[in-house]
């Protein structure tokens, strides 16, 4: 009975042995490192931006008369050249009017032909004193009038016959047809506008892609800068562009301000259509050959975990703020000592940041650290710049 007492016993030490050991000791904690060298690569700042697809040259073409449509010779998508007949009203009101003036204009010259040969007769008897001052004017006034009369009508005429010429529509310029307004028998009526009868794009291989680039970012962005966009129809494509201008003319919505940017595109393949809605990228600033370190770098800060671990050399051991474009870093000279490095930074990504000076790419520099068991940090510890690689590890491409 003593015997199995005492096995009991034992066996109670050994399960609170055991869940001590295991679950209510204090596991020794060890600080490890996250480092990284700097590496060259590229780095840009840009813009996002929304916008729409455009002809960079469109002509609306209408038409000066009012009248009935009485043909169309072009539709939709029709690819057409300088001076063809793209419509035409119905003419017979306007013919109508300028066989009435032809005979008006008849009728004057015939009446100008009588009183020009009665105010010659008449001056020469004015002359011998066979009538007197008042016939003579009178029949001067009477040839004058017919005179204005003939150029009158001739005038008249010649707007008759304008207006005659106007109910044929020519295309201005060679293009393609991007919308009709009207159908065959439509009256247009041009007494205070000129009705819009059809849409045509100059060139369909040259495109422009009208942003809408936001007040805060538009001071960035200068004429020539490279810019990229994607557009619904083929998200896998990405088209190339380059900045021609920014209007000055703002557009509010919302208490939103916004300026109108052009980037002008080519179109060969002819994948872009007018009015797509493209999603925008303009490079302000772009470095292909920089320095780069993670964003985290020059965020990281040392805590006391660290302090009785290595050796720390402070540059701003007050810890004032970095210049606008400076920044402070921490480099692991060896695996004792850390050292604060005040270095020069050019553009922020986000993710990235430009280093111009105060680093080199030999360096190592602390972008965190951890704490973990001392099995986990035997692990982790492969990744150190000062251990061997493990095989098949995870690398940075």
């Amino acid at each position: 009975m003593k015997k199995k007492t005492i096995f009991i016993i034992i066996g109670i030490a050994v399960a609170l042995f055991a869940i001590w050991y295991f679950a209510l000791r204090k596991k020794e904690q060890v600080v490890v490192l996250e480092t990284e060298k700097p590496k060259m690569g590229y780095i840009s700042e840009n813009v996002t931006a929304t916008g729409k697809v455009q002809p960079v040259d469109t002509v609306a073409v209408g038409t000066q008369v009012s009248g009935t449509i009485k043909t169309l010779y072009a539709d939709f998508n029709s690819k057409v050249k300088k001076g063809q007949l793209l419509a035409e009203l119905d003419k017979t009101l306007f013919e109508a009017t300028v066989n009435q003036y032809q005979a008006n204009l008849v009728s004057a010259q015939s009446a100008l032909v009588y009183q020009q040969g009665n105010f010659s007769r008449q001056s020469n008897l004015y002359k011998v004193g066979a009538v007197s001052k008042a016939d003579y004017d009178n029949a001067l006034y009477t040839y004058n009038a017919s005179k204005a009369s003939v150029n009158s009508i001739k005038a008249q005429l010649a707007s008759a016959q304008k207006n005659l010429s106007l109910a044929s529509i020519y295309s201005p310029i060679d293009g393609t047809v991007l919308s009709r307004s009207v159908s065959e028998g439509t009256t247009v009526a041009a007494s205070f506008s000129t009705p819009t009868i059809f849409s045509i794009a100059k060139d369909l291989t040259k495109m422009q892609v009208e942003a809408s680039v936001d007040e805060a970012d538009v001071g960035d962005i200068t004429k020539g800068e490279r810019a990229t966009f994607t557009v619904d129809a083929f998200l896998n494509d990405t088209f190339k562009g380059t900045i021609q201008e920014i209007r000055l003319s703002p557009s509010i919505s919302s208490n939103v301000v916004t300026y109108k940017t052009i980037i002008n595109t080519s179109n060969d393949a002819n994948k872009l259509k007018p009015g797509m809605t493209a999603n925008i990228t303009i490079f302000t600033k772009e470095v292909n050959n920089a320095l780069l370190i993670p964003t985290k770098a020059i965020k990281f800060a040392p805590d006391s975990t660290l302090a009785g671990k290595y050796q720390m050399t402070w540059v701003n051991p007050n810890r004032k703020p970095a210049g606008a474009d400076e920044a402070y870093v921490w480099v692991q000279k060896n695996s004792k000592e850390l050292i604060q490095k005040k270095i020069k930074t050019g553009i922020n990504d986000n993710t990235h940041v430009e280093v111009l000076s105060g680093l080199t790419a030999e360096d190592v520099i602390i972008t965190g650290s951890q704490s973990m068991g001392k099995s986990q940090a035997a692990v982790q510890g492969q990744s150190s710049p000062f251990m061997p690689k493990r095989p098949g590890g995870n690398r940075r491409r």
